[in-house]
């Protein structure tokens, strides 16, 4: 089948569904309004406040291009809590009708309590899709911005090595002409042990080929 095609059995499929649906919605909540004691003639305006709140709040929630985030969010939230309000009114009604439950008074009130709860969510809805709200919070003022952080420069094995020569000099002076260890230089640089040991390695290296150069400067016959 070609992609983006319409498949029409499902589309028949899914309108037999939400008939059906809402039939059977209608029926039970308008059953439940009138065991909380709705008069007659009001009693279809339970199922259409829910259903239509229900239907308003998935529109903003899915079409993407409704209101910002945050409206969107709500929205889904408040999809989410319609359908499952009219799911328990569903049932409370059927549990009712076949004398499960017994009406009482917190069953009275909640359902008496929906249509001002769903007009107070729904202005609350309207205002977030109608007022510019920013899907960003506002960049801080220059006084609120953190210090920006100092770029600190990666040291390079020849900088480590001139840095270990000057450490090491100062130690000798200072001890007697004795170099300094693998740990005093890992402490200095601070630096990993593997990394010291290296470059006490190539220090002493460095003072061996010294000394022989040295030598040899003194065993040559003077002119």
């Amino acid at each position: 089948m070609t992609a983006g095609r319409r498949d029409w059995w499902v589309v028949v499929g899914m309108t037999v569904a939400a008939i059906s649906a809402a039939v059977a919605s209608f029926a039970g909540l308008r059953g439940l309004a009138l065991v909380a004691g709705w008069p007659d003639r009001l009693a279809w305006l339970l199922p259409i406040t829910i259903d239509a709140y229900a239907m308003t709040s998935a529109r903003v929630w899915l079409a993407g291009t409704i209101g910002s985030s945050r409206a969107r969010r709500f929205a889904r939230a408040n999809a989410v809590g319609a359908i499952a309000t009219s799911i328990v009114g569903n049932a409370g009604y059927h549990l009712i009708a076949t004398g499960l439950v017994a009406i009482s008074w917190p069953i009275v009130v909640l359902v008496g309590a929906v249509p001002a709860a769903v007009l107070g969510l729904t202005a609350h809805l309207h205002a977030l899709t109608t007022v510019a709200t920013p899907d960003h919070e506002p960049a801080p003022a220059a006084a609120d911005r953190p210090e920006p952080r100092t770029e600190v420069r990666t040291r390079t094995d020849v900088d480590l090595l001139n840095a270990a020569r000057e450490v090491d000099a100062r130690h000798r002076a200072k001890h007697g002409g004795r170099p300094i260890s693998r740990d005093g230089l890992r402490a200095a640089l601070r630096i990993a042990g593997p990394k010291a040991t290296e470059l006490r390695r190539r220090l002493a290296a460095e003072s061996t080929k010294a000394n022989d150069s040295t030598d040899r400067k003194e065993a040559s016959p003077r002119s």
